[in-house]
């Protein structure tokens, strides 16, 4: 039976926004728990990352205000980013965590990248931590995209010249590519696998483009109806396509080193109302699609704000996949597979 770690959700709205020229808002919610510890995990013979950037934004991260008691992701990571707008000095921690709520009105955001990684367990077994992996490529995603666009570069629509300002488009691929690259150059990395679901959405045109490799995903839900599931990529059963990083003296026959050109690529102009959800093969694994679904429609008939829902959705996946993992009359999706 396999874990629960991670679960994002984005849910977008179209809402007409009077100083600026995009129609799009995104109200984002995400939720996690660590795994269980296994028996057979050696303890890390790494002291982990040392104090800067990546540790500390690695820290803000996990204080993602959610519902749920949990502040470990265990082998898995995540990441928000607000990407590049018009406006001066837009921070991405707001009293100290992540702002939840995007918001266009204002601000001329253009878009927002997310993703997820799932650090493969397996490297516990000679003393990794695989967390460290995932962790540093989500940080080094969201270090490329915050400064990217999410589409074409636009127009500045407080000047009269139809100039392009400043900046360059970044796909969900390309950011995985150079993230990938971060982690690669990461000297407190010394080796590891993980695998990435990169997603970027268009505030001005609604475009969701993604990039997927291995068994994490995602899923659109358009009218309370399974609209999109990303299908996951194996190289055989329990054996994911994954981003590696292997020392000379480590490497085999049997070393699985994939690219994020093998990533499958997807892109399509949501509609307002859709529900994009992120997550890690723990909730797949351990949720059907049907389950999903069946939250999803729950929540959203509460009477709450937008990121209220998204957070609310969040968290209750999360824990559906938890109880759903400890339930051991239920035969789960990974065990029917």
């Amino acid at each position: 039976m396999k874990k629960f770690r991670i679960g994002l959700v984005v849910n977008k709205s179209t809402s007409r926004c009077y100083s600026t020229i995009r129609p799009f808002k995104f109200h984002v919610g995400a939720s996690f728990v660590g795994k269980p510890a296994h028996p057979d995990d050696k303890p890390p013979k790494t002291a982990g990352f040392p104090d800067g950037p990546l540790k500390q934004w690695r820290d803000k991260t996990l204080e993602w205000p959610k519902g749920i008691a949990s502040d470990q992701s265990g082998h898995d990571f995540f990441y928000v980013q607000e990407m590049k707008n018009g406006s001066v000095g837009m921070p991405y921690y707001r009293s100290g965590i992540f702002c939840c709520v995007l918001r266009f009105s204002m601000d001329g955001l253009q878009g927002v990248s997310f993703g997820v990684a799932d650090g493969v367990g397996g490297w516990s077994n000679v003393g990794i931590d695989p967390a460290m992996f995932s962790q540093s490529l989500m940080y080094h995603a969201h270090r490329y995209s915050k400064n990217a666009w999410a589409g074409e570069p636009e127009t500045d629509p407080t000047q009269d010249m139809d100039e392009p300002v400043e900046g360059w488009e970044l796909t969900p691929q390309e950011c995985l590519d150079l993230a990938y690259g971060g982690v690669q150059r990461e000297k407190s990395v010394q080796c590891g696998s993980s695998t990435a679901c990169i997603i970027n959405m268009n505030a001005s045109s609604g475009l969701l483009r993604a990039a997927n490799l291995g068994d994490s995903g995602f899923t659109i839900i358009r009218s309370n109806t399974p609209f999109y599931v990303q299908p996951p990529q194996t190289h055989y059963f329990n054996c994911p396509k994954q981003l590696s990083k292997i020392p000379e003296f480590m490497k085999s026959d049997g070393s699985i080193v994939d690219h994020p050109s093998d990533a499958d690529l997807y892109s399509i102009n949501l509609q307002g109302g859709d529900i994009v959800i992120a997550y890690t093969d723990g909730l797949s694994d351990n949720l059907f699609p049907n389950d999903i679904t069946a939250i999803t429609s729950l929540v959203m008939r509460s009477n709450l704000d937008d990121f209220e829902l998204a957070q609310t959705l969040a968290d209750r996946l999360v824990l559906y996949a938890t109880q759903c993992m400890w339930d051991k009359r239920r035969k789960s999706p990974f065990e029917r597979t």
